[in-house]
């Protein structure tokens, strides 16, 4: 089959849109496939590009936050989805809002008054013939990809590094944990002492329980009636089958006595590395439809948690993604089709600006493989980096998706107080964005 000398990119989201934009400014051809009004999500209301299916919010503007910081240097790469949002933004304080009608129809109208944008309505069935008749090939088709696309996707990754449904357990820095409390160890001794351990006394235990049982859940959206999988309840499920599951699963106490005192315990929450610097726990086995208003209470009561710093809440929703460590090189594509990018929420990674995010650095890829030329990833002290190692080097058996936060960056060598090293992370990360945004 004859290859079209133009980039394919599926899916007219956020990424999409701000792949495709990218590429036609840097002179590159590009075929832009949306299935919607054709064909709809149960999420989507209108067959507009870029369509904000949740909040209106791309949250914080300020650089020392994680989220306005990768505004910051998404700014430097003149971001379409930015710099429309900023256009059509709304009141917020600090925050950016979008009136997100106006800002919906404007990328539409941007993208197919493009010269090097053919805008094609219609769905994509078959990867492995967009693969054959194009140079490249972005999918971006985001956590609401069709049925019919994610059955031709797991034809080439392999069914097994697709995932439909998000399971995800709270993360916390690991600087905000009580050690005075919590103790270094892995169960009966095995191995390297891996965990941080919160152990919890009978009251405590039982004090807990009820607060789960009492707190506040998220409703699930009719089309995200999930049956999940045994290995991953949600706790507040395990609870309603009895006041001792919890303890006779993942906060069973069983070898894990305290390593100094020998003391045992009544149940024991374990904290699990993260990310490849170790800045950054979950707590294993706490995935849950808890709000994140109630998380953050109920969580605070875990002994050695009381000021624990959350950077990603539990959930349990529909989201398709791949394993991303499992499949992706760092400049995003795919180690066994080089030429196919993933960019947007099926990389893993969440929310909007990350998204975004994803279609700058797969369309700067492409472009580069077309100028013939090498480009490397950016630097991991930007958070677009930082984004980038945490999807392709975390564990590939652990994996969940994820969103910018400063906890994904390595900490400056010496003790800063959290206000200037906010600051630090900022200047270093916007210095080096600048560098890479600037390459040729």
């Amino acid at each position: 089959m004859k290859k079209i000398p133009s980039v394919a990119i599926v899916g007219a989201g956020l990424a999409g849109s701000e792949a495709a934009w990218q590429l036609a400014e840097r002179g590159h051809a590009v075929r832009l496939f949306e299935m919607r009004p054709v064909r709809m999500t149960a999420a989507h209301k209108t067959g507009e590009c870029a369509e904000l299916v949740c909040s209106n919010s791309f949250k914080s503007r300020s650089v020392e936050n994680a989220h306005g910081l990768l505004k910051a240097e998404m700014a430097l790469h003149k971001s379409l989805i930015l710099k429309t949002g900023e256009r059509f933004s709304v009141p917020a304080g600090q925050a950016l809002a979008i009136d997100r009608e106006p800002f919906a129809e404007s990328i539409g109208v941007q993208l197919k008054a493009h010269p090097k944008i053919t805008f094609c309505n219609e769905e994509v069935i078959d990867v492995s013939e967009l693969i054959n008749s194009h140079s490249h090939v972005i999918f971006a088709t985001g956590p609401l990809t069709s049925d019919a696309l994610a059955a031709s996707l797991q034809d080439i990754l392999g069914a097994q590094y697709l995932s439909f449904y998000d399971a995800i357990a709270p993360v916390i820095t690991a600087e905000s944990i009580d050690m005075d409390i919590a103790f270094r160890a892995s169960r009966y001794g095995k191995g390297e002492a891996d965990y941080f351990n919160c152990p919890m006394h009978h009251e405590q235990y039982q004090t807990f329980i009820t607060a789960v049982q009492e707190a506040e859940k998220v409703e699930l959206h009719q089309f995200e009636d999930i049956r999940p999988f045994e290995g991953c309840l949600p706790i507040e499920v395990m609870v309603e089958r009895g006041p001792d599951t919890l303890r006779f699963g993942p906060m069973k106490p069983v070898g894990l006595e305290h390593p100094e005192t020998g003391e045992r315990f009544h149940a024991v929450v374990q904290l699990r590395q993260e990310n490849s610097v170790g800045s950054l726990y979950n707590l294993v086995g706490f995935q849950t439809k808890m709000t994140w208003t109630a998380q953050k209470e109920v969580f605070a009561m875990i002994p050695g948690l009381a000021n624990a710093e959350f950077v990603r809440l539990g959930s349990v929703h529909r989201n398709t993604f791949i394993n991303g460590p499992a499949l992706l090189n760092p400049q995003l594509n795919l180690k066994s089709h080089p030429n196919v990018f993933f960019a947007g929420q099926i990389t893993g990674v969440e929310g909007y600006m990350e998204s975004t995010a994803m279609g700058i650095l797969a369309a700067r890829q492409i472009a580069a493989s077309l100028e013939n030329r090498l480009e490397s990833p950016p630097s991991p002290d930007t958070m677009m980096g930082a984004l980038i190692r945490y999807i392709t080097e975390t564990d590939p058996t652990i994996f969940q998706p994820m969103n910018s936060n400063l906890g994904l960056l390595d900490p400056p060598e010496k003790k800063m107080n959290k206000a200037d090293r906010k600051k630090w992370y900022a200047e270093r990360a916007l210095h080096k964005a600048a560098e890479y945004a600037n390459q040729v």
